[in-house]
């Protein structure tokens, strides 16, 4: 995998990876930006999000289970000196479907957690993460 990140002034940038797709970043108006994208380590956030939640659901489509909706809210703490690296991270999974088996839910979870998503377990390396879930019966 490759990156490219290109400074557009100030404090913005540019990224782009293999896939193609530019994310912009720019820092607040305090620190010389024009917050006109996300903060680097609101990225990771997300990337971490992103890479949890696309492995719950691909574990419980396998699993047959009827999702319709998934949504993996994060709250997050960063040190208070440099680095400021992520302490402690709490996902919490609010998944919806049909008839939803609670212990295929928290398997699939723990299983990203512990074995498949690259980013929470990268991140474990310095910050405690937490998971919790809720089932919401689809309509």
């Amino acid at each position: 995998m490759k990156a490219r990140i290109q400074w557009t002034g100030n404090v913005s940038f540019e990224g782009q990876a293999d896939s193609g797709h530019p994310v912009r970043m720019d820092g607040p108006p305090e620190f010389g930006g024009q917050n006109l994208g996300a903060r680097p380590m609101e990225l990771v956030l997300i990337g971490m999000g992103g890479c949890t939640a696309f492995d719950v659901i691909h574990i419980l489509k396998k699993a047959r289970q009827d999702v319709t909706d998934c949504i993996a809210e994060i709250d997050a703490t960063r040190a208070d000196t440099e680095p400021k690296v992520f302490t402690k991270i709490h996902v919490h999974f609010r998944v919806t479907g049909r008839k939803l088996d609670p212990k295929r839910v928290q398997q699939a979870i723990e299983l990203s957690a512990t074995k498949y998503c690259s980013a929470s377990i990268m991140l474990g390396k310095t910050a405690e993460i937490i998971h919790d879930f809720e089932i919401v019966e689809a309509q």
